[in-house]
């Protein structure tokens, strides 16, 4: 699971699963025409963005949602592998100044505008194939931080060079929040991951705890699992912690969706502690009014 492609999910709504067709077309964006209506995060986070950077922002986000359409759908692996493979080479053709598809055509002005590097789209690709070839259950802290790095850390770093941020401070802000919004997108999607066979909890906590079987559903009814999901936001909170200090490092301006994004998944973190871990089935939301007071707080401070 992409953390770009899940930010318009952040609470509780999910789109179509069907493939997203990125357009040029201003009076016709499909991307942003879908994300309006889900009411989501993601889409008035980024209207913080000039108009190019924003139109960058929803080419990227229509190139996670096809790359993790793919993984998470149900086709043979097989079948995974290759259409994977098959983006693989569509990225060599963006690089080459020659893309094909409706995506990397729209990717091609933000590749140039905000020079986005390859082996950043490669990384993404190789997390969705991990998920492909491999159901991760209880991989160790090192195998879930290289996991973060390429699902989550690379689309951060994506992200920060189309919000015009290419300093030291803008590269911490790509790796420390990018790991705070995957360890909460973990947390939040145990029981949907369970559902997949996959199990992103890491094999050092499991263990402390005296759980040492790996079986997704098996694990979730442990009563252990609170006090793993509990480390597992002690970790997050650390992430969350050094992504704000990293943003306070950046201009206000370029980093007002990097702050929305924060507060909104920091709020959903908190949320899902109060919650706790043994009602897994109880969704955990936050009110339209606050989320539109961490738009407000977050978007406007760029804090």
């Amino acid at each position: 699971m992409i953390t770009l492609e899940c930010l318009d999910t952040s609470i509780s709504e999910r789109p179509s699963s069907s493939p997203v067709v990125y357009r040029s077309d201003n009076q016709d964006n499909t991307i942003a025409l879908r994300l309006r209506a889900a009411g989501s995060s993601f889409f008035w986070a980024m209207q913080f963005l000039p108009y190019q950077r924003r139109e960058a922002m929803y080419a990227l986000y229509a190139f996670c949602r096809e790359v993790d359409d793919i993984a998470g759908s149900h086709a043979p692996y097989s079948l995974k592998d290759v259409l994977l493979s098959d983006w693989r080479s569509e990225i060599a053709l963006l690089y080459a100044g020659c893309p094909q598809h409706s995506v990397t055509r729209a990717l091609s002005e933000a590749v140039h505008l905000c020079g986005l590097e390859c082996n950043d789209f490669l990384a993404i690709i190789d997390g969705m194939e991990t998920d492909v070839r491999t159901d991760l259950q209880a991989p160790s802290l090192t195998e879930l931080d290289l996991y973060c790095e390429r699902v989550a850390v690379a689309v951060g770093r994506l992200s920060v060079r189309i919000f015009g941020e290419e300093t030291l401070a803008g590269e911490r802000v790509a790796a420390e929040l990018g790991r705070a919004l995957q360890l909460t997108n973990i947390l939040r999607d145990l029981v949907e991951d369970a559902g997949r066979h996959r199990l992103y909890l890491p094999r050092e906590l499991l263990n402390a705890h005296g759980i040492f079987a790996t079986t997704p559903r098996w694990v979730l009814a442990q009563r252990a699992l609170p006090d793993v999901c509990r480390d597992v936001a002690k970790l997050a909170e650390g992430h969350y912690a050094a992504a704000a200090e990293a943003i306070a490092a950046c201009p206000r301006h370029r980093m007002r969706p990097a702050a929305v994004m924060l507060g909104i998944y920091r709020a959903l973190l908190r949320e899902l502690l109060a919650r706790g871990w043994r009602q897994l089935d109880e969704p955990v939301r936050l009110p339209a009014w606050r989320k539109l007071a961490l738009l407000f707080r977050h978007g406007i401070t760029g804090r």
